[in-house]
């Protein structure tokens, strides 16, 4: 328990830290490049999510607060599952791969449900102030996500003749995250790789418990066939 412990309060750390840097320190939509000038492919850019995950949005402000609210209730059933796995003795890395689903999906809570509460708006001409006098900008579960990873590694224009979107622009990777969605992304990656290694793994174990007879094994004999029998 106590790694995945760690595990959860690393991502939170890390998560909070870089969201409070970038909120407090970038005008909304500003970006910076993330290894110096020259590189196009990496930024640091501070945009709010209303939404889900990626920047995909969900229904207005009903939307908003249905989406805060099966967070919650997702992550109380995520808690249940590692307290369940670390309980039964569960494999090191199915409780690290929950720990991290665990931690981003708390890490993006905090933003939805208290940064309308301790920030004003973010606006491209003002940088957002932490408890400012007049109140925050939005209502408690109201708040928005912040994210700044933008990786725009490939982009380009698909040809004239493909159907649908011939001559239109593309960009791989468009959606920008934060590290909270990283930690959920490569959780849920991970749980899914460890649930099939261990169904592999329990595949072989019964083949091997139940071996089928060979040359060499004796077959069982039914009543009627033994010797002496009538």
């Amino acid at each position: 328990m106590k790694r995945s412990i760690l595990i959860i309060l690393a991502v939170l750390v890390a998560d909070q830290a870089l969201k409070f840097w970038v909120k407090t320190g970038f005008f909304l939509g500003e970006s910076i490049p993330l290894f110096g000038e020259g590189h196009d492919w990496a930024y640091l850019q501070f945009v709010e999510n209303k939404g889900m995950a990626f920047g995909l949005e969900f229904g207005g402000e009903a939307g908003k607060m249905a989406l805060t609210i099966f967070r919650m209730v997702a992550l109380v059933g995520i808690g249940y599952l590692l307290w369940k796995a670390v309980k039964d003795k569960r494999s090191s890395p199915m409780t690290v791969s929950l720990a991290l689903v665990f931690a981003g999906a708390l890490g993006n809570i905090i933003d939805s449900a208290c940064y309308g509460l301790i920030f004003d708006a973010s606006t491209p001409f003002r940088k957002a102030v932490l408890f400012p006098p007049e109140g925050g900008y939005a209502p408690f579960l109201h708040g928005a996500v912040v994210d700044m990873f933008y990786f725009p590694v490939l982009h380009g224009r698909f040809p004239q003749w493909l159907p649908i979107w011939g001559g239109e622009e593309y960009e791989f990777f468009r959606p920008v995250f934060n590290i909270a969605d990283a930690a959920i992304s490569v959780g849920i990656v991970s749980l899914i790789l460890v649930q099939r290694h261990e169904d592999r793994r329990s595949r072989r174990a019964e083949v091997t418990a139940s071996p089928e007879a060979g040359p060499g094994q004796p077959l069982t004999e039914t009543p009627g066939e033994q010797s002496g029998g009538l």
